[in-house]
């Protein structure tokens, strides 16, 4: 049965009529529409039609064909729009909404702004001037370079023909589109559809002057574009001065040149990807569900609607040049709310009867704390952690109320990039939570860089060292973040310098786990709610951040990847991944002609036995390596922590079947919740297992080489100790109390421990002396 009919239609319509022609209004929302839903030729008969809402249906893109030449206001919001294009033919278009549509970008925006001459509300905003920038500001440069491309490497073909013009065109434009580097790297898609079109639009000026052999006159109606166009071709206008490079990108779903001077940025005085230095009060420009607040470089821009890959900036009072990001200044502390500690020391549960480890001797460093021993055993005795910082450096509108966002991930930084800035190696950690990213230096709680994208959340984090390549043939190591989330999109940062270099789609869906190959440095996994985790390959990057991404392998899984771990002397053949209903093992060498694979196995633990209707204990919320063949996880329900051996589950495998049942060796006691997705974290120099739980307090288990001795399948082990929620207090209105910890991270030498929780707080812990 058709969704949409004419006596729908006629029902739906206003005013109320018999004829189609005479309907002015028509609401067509929540119908869970398609495509394929709207009949073409039954809507192409409103020609009355001023306004029309198809906001929370299915729609991937506006009918193709459909002609409503009255139509001025469209409500597209809450659906699946992919392409904007297929709007092009509303050109008397004058309020447009397209709000909650996660697969459309600030590329898309542009576009449809830039198509629709006659828009002027967006979202619900006016964007009358930064319609006209969109439309105007950026043609004339644009143009300028097309024609330099065209005058410095092509000509006409003699004899003209239609094969031998096609041939031409298409090789002057892909060579446009590569050549011509402008603007923020956000905006690169959008920037070479510009380019694109300007440079087919003057091709065709040229075969035109050509054939005619006289000088096109300029249209009444003509645009600026075609007019300068015309007006180059009659008079020979010189191109700008040649650049330099070339370089071949375009594999590379989104790609960022540098910024090296005013000209190159869109009607930006200022580089647009510098970091945010200091909070500062911002207005929307648009209204969408991903908000865009209005820092100075956007007024610049007139207003651009979105700008998803921008590293926010605080510009310096009489700036006229872009800062190359090589040269990046010290980027001062931003400020961030940050909670009082009361002045007692966090509470703590020791467990008395924990079975206690012979004592040997410890090695300490100058400051007197236990460090791994000569020989590479772990340190006999645990240490002791004190939480010195609570922070909300991932406020919405750096608001000191906001209780509310979720912080799902940290990392800290490798210690390869010691020409940092900001304090290097294991001091300074990375968190990610609702629309930002935070890099933040331990010692002293202060946010030394914060990464904003409006209307993301981001829900993973890596870093990864990866080699630049310099003037001369050179390379450096450089510290690179990694982040994902909701929008399917990875970005790409490069915090040293305050730029965020690139993005590119890994899925249709949120990404739910983004993790680098520590053999490959260059090589990424993504796991989505696509129930797929896709190894990519960045590549080397250049020293503009030019980058080529190509896809290396597809893992089919069947339900959202959680976690990710390479296996330790195997990270190039074998990965594990938890998910939300098991533990995988993955075969990912590259040597096997095999682009698309399922798991090799499956394994499994004893919870599952206790299965009922309401939990099969299959979703494995945690999942980390204590050592090269330790493993650490935990069920959702479970109520403890599991320890088993990766070598001795291998070795029961018999390869007929796909489940393993997992050799455990230990169980460590933790909390009855049932709240799901509260990750752990392992240090395994230190030989420590650390686990938050729904009350805010950290259950940390310090396991050494004689216990592991000691292990035998079933024996449950105490925690070694519990600590409390810290308490922060609130100015003027008390403690906070404790909130869930979604997730953990310590830095190799545990010098310091830091907790994200549901409530935007992030918990720093640092490591006491010895006495």
């Amino acid at each position: 049965m058709e969704k949409i009919s004419e006596k729908i239609l006629l029902e739906k319509g206003l005013p109320r009529t018999n004829k189609l022609a005479q309907i002015k209004t028509l609401n067509l929302s929540l119908m869970g529409l398609k495509k394929e839903d709207l009949p073409v030729y039954l809507l192409s008969k409103l020609h009355s039609l001023e306004q029309l809402d198809l906001s929370g249906n299915m729609l991937q893109e506006f009918p193709k064909g459909l002609c409503l030449p009255c139509l001025k206001i469209l409500d597209c919001s809450n659906n699946e729009m992919e392409d904007v294009l297929s709007l092009e033919g509303l050109s008397n278009m004058e309020e447009l909404r397209l709000e909650n549509n996660i697969y459309l970008t600030v590329n898309d925006e542009h576009k449809v702004i830039f198509l629709l001459p006659k828009l002027r509300m967006f979202n619900g905003k006016d964007i009358s001037s930064t319609g006209h920038h969109i439309r105007h500001g950026s043609t004339e440069i644009l143009t300028k370079r097309v024609i330099g491309v065209w005058e410095r490497s092509f000509s006409l073909p003699d004899p003209v023909t239609n094969k031998s013009l096609a041939t031409v065109e298409k090789s002057f434009v892909k060579d446009a589109c590569t050549q011509i580097k402008y603007g923020p790297s956000s905006l690169s898609d959008y920037t070479k559809w510009r380019i694109e079109m300007i440079a087919k639009d003057y091709f065709q000026s040229l075969t035109c002057s050509k054939q005619c052999s006289v000088t096109t006159p300029t249209k009444e109606n003509e645009s600026p574009v075609e007019k300068q166009m015309c007006e180059t071709a009659a008079n020979g206008t010189t191109s700008p001065q040649k650049r330099t490079r070339n370089t071949d990108i375009t594999a590379s779903p989104r790609k960022s040149s540098r910024l090296s001077n005013a000209s190159t940025v869109e009607a930006i005085p200022r580089e647009p990807s510098r970091l945010l230095r200091s909070p500062m009060k911002t207005e929307t420009i648009l209204s969408s569900p991903r908000k865009q607040t209005r820092t100075a470089i956007e007024a610049a821009l007139e207003g651009s609607p979105r700008k998803s890959s921008r590293l926010e900036s605080i510009p310096q009072k009489g700036a006229s040049k872009t800062e190359s990001p090589r040269k990046a200044p010290k980027s001062p502390a931003i400020s961030t709310p940050t909670l009082r500690l009361a002045k007692c020391e966090s509470p703590r549960k020791t467990v008395k009867d924990q079975p206690t480890p012979q004592k040997g001797k410890r090695t300490k460093t100058e400051t007197g704390t236990p460090q791994k021993t000569a020989n590479g055993k772990v340190p006999q005795e645990p240490v002791s952690l004190q939480p010195i910082h609570v922070l909300q450096c991932h406020s919405r509108q750096d608001s000191p109320e906001d209780f509310d966002t979720q912080l799902w991930a940290c990392a800290f930084e490798p210690p390869q990039d010691c020409g940092s800035d900001f304090s290097g190696g294991s001091g300074t950690v990375a968190t990610c939570g609702g629309e930002t990213l935070c890099v933040i230096d331990c010692e002293s709680g202060h946010v030394l860089k914060k990464y904003k994208v409006p209307g993301e959340e981001f829900f993973s984090l890596a870093w990864s060292t990866v080699l630049m390549c310099r003037t001369g043939g050179s390379a450096r190591p450089c510290n690179i973040l990694a982040a994902g989330g909701k929008r399917g999109l990875v970005k790409l940062i490069h915090p040293r310098v305050n730029l965020a270099f690139g993005e590119f789609r890994a899925s249709r869906r949120a990404i739910s786990i983004v993790r680098f190959s520590p053999c490959n440095p260059t090589f990424i996994f993504t796991g989505s709610y696509e129930n797929k985790i896709i190894l990519w390959d960045i590549g080397g990057l250049d020293r503009d951040y030019n980058f080529k991404i190509s896809k290396l392998l597809v893992l089919e899984t069947s339900s959202t990847p959680l976690h990710l771990s390479l296996v330790p002397g195997s990270q190039d053949r074998q990965l594990l991944s938890a998910c939300d209903e098991g533990l995988f093992s993955f075969d990912i060498q590259l040597s096997k002609n095999i682009q698309k694979r399922n798991e090799e196995m499956e394994i499994v633990f004893p919870i599952y036995k206790k299965k009922d209707k309401k939990n099969s204990y299959r979703t494995i919320d945690g999942l980390s390596f204590l050592s090269d063949d330790i493993v650490a996880s935990k069920s959702h329900m479970q109520g403890s922590i599991y320890l088993w051996s990766w070598s001795d589950t291998c070795a029961s495998w018999n390869g007929k079947k796909k489940e393993v049942t997992a050799v455990v060796l230990a169980e460590l006691q933790w909390s009855s919740t049932d709240i799901p997705y509260l990750s752990l974290g392992t240090c395994p120099g230190y030989g420590y297992v650390v686990c938050g739980d729904e009350k805010g307090s950290l259950w940390t288990y310090h396991i050494t080489d004689n216990m592991i001795e000691d292990f035998k399948s079933g024996n449950t082990f105490a925690v070694t100790e519990v600590l409390g929620w810290p308490s922060p207090v609130r100015a003027r209105k008390g403690p906070v109390e404790g909130p869930s910890i979604n997730s953990v991270a310590m830095d190799p030498d545990l010098r310091y421990l830091v907790a994200l929780t549901d409530k935007n707080m992030a918990v720093v812990w640092r490591r006491e002396k010895s006495h």
